[in-house]
């Protein structure tokens, strides 16, 4: 797996990879723990990671936070990587994660709804963690923050403002973390007395180019928004490009939020306000409870839910 090798300097990885997955390591404040290292000579535990092949920031930092943490915990990491979303190639590549030696499983987004809502996931045998959900899930220990209330935080802080015409930019609804943060963004309008316009209410795919398409259609448009609130940073900062390149003035013409406070976030123009995801202590809390559970079988693996606070962020682009 490229991120654990690219901390421990196994395997082979890209220089261009290997810049990326530092970077995300060194924004995260990692220094190796020798002595937790020593600990995978001697009871290992083995967790197997399910992710989505996508080049997003969000999941890049969520993946470094969780080798950093495995490295801590002597966790040996099996990942498996998806391109798309059928619930069968979920159950399988969880099958075969168990069949080759994984004691637990750790499901980044989308892929805990998957398995938290199908009864097959019971006969895994083994105790299994999600990061980043939008919701609790049964017999999973789903650790996150409220999307909801989050969103709904960011949109009151751009009403605060002075903005009137709001739009809103988000993943796909298959996500259920993206329906909570729409949910927000209408939460925040409706308490304020403003209009839900449902031609400001896009879907999108959480991705850089995505972010570009979606803010060229409002822009663009007959009733352009005075602010876009994004479902997340790489969203955002597509948002950003395409109003820089119609030529608008920013913050003055569009304030833009994103969500998650990636690394991106400090790397675009203006500087993003975003909701901060507690990355790190999100992939703590699920190793440390997976890399227990793995060794102690007296341990519950009934699952539990864990909300952590968010933090909204404030730079330069409301």
């Amino acid at each position: 797996m490229t991120v654990s090798n690219v901390i421990n300097r196994t395997g082979r990885a890209g220089s261009e990879t290997r810049e990326r997955v530092l970077a995300a390591v060194s924004e995260l404040g990692y220094v190796p723990n020798q002595s937790a290292r020593r600990l995978t000579g001697a009871g290992v535990a083995r967790v197997g990671l399910v992710c989505v092949d996508l080049d997003s920031v969000f999941i890049e930092m969520a993946l470094a936070a969780v080798a950093v943490v495995a490295a801590e915990c002597g966790v040996q990491l099996q990942i498996r990587s998806l391109e798309s979303r059928p619930l069968t190639a979920t159950i399988a590549v969880a099958r075969e994660l168990v069949d080759k030696g994984a004691q637990a499983l750790l499901l980044l987004p989308p892929y805990a709804e998957d398995l938290g809502n199908d009864p097959r996931a019971a006969t895994l045998g083994i105790p299994i963690a999600a990061i980043a959900t939008a919701q609790p899930l049964p017999h999973i220990a789903t650790i996150r923050i409220d999307n909801r209330s989050a969103a709904q935080a960011v949109t009151r802080r751009v009403i605060a403002a002075g903005r009137r015409r709001i739009a809103v930019v988000t993943g796909p609804m298959l996500h259920s973390d993206s329906a909570a943060r729409l949910e927000g963004y209408r939460d925040a309008l409706r308490e304020h007395g403003l209009p839900i316009d449902p031609a400001h209410c896009i879907e999108s795919h959480f991705t850089f180019q995505s972010g570009i398409e979606a803010a060229r259609h409002l822009l663009e448009g007959s009733t352009p928004p005075d602010a876009i609130i994004a479902g997340n940073d790489d969203m955002a900062a597509g948002v950003l490009w395409a109003a820089h390149h119609l030529g608008l003035a920013l913050p003055a013409d569009l304030s833009v939020t994103g969500f998650d406070d990636t690394m991106l976030a400090t790397r675009v123009w203006p500087p993003l306000t975003t909701i901060r995801q507690p990355i790190r202590a999100m992939a703590a809390a699920a190793m440390e409870y997976l890399a227990d559970a793995a060794r102690l079988p007296s341990i519950s693996t009934d699952g539990f839910d864990a909300v952590l606070p968010f933090e909204l962020v404030e730079r330069g682009s409301i």
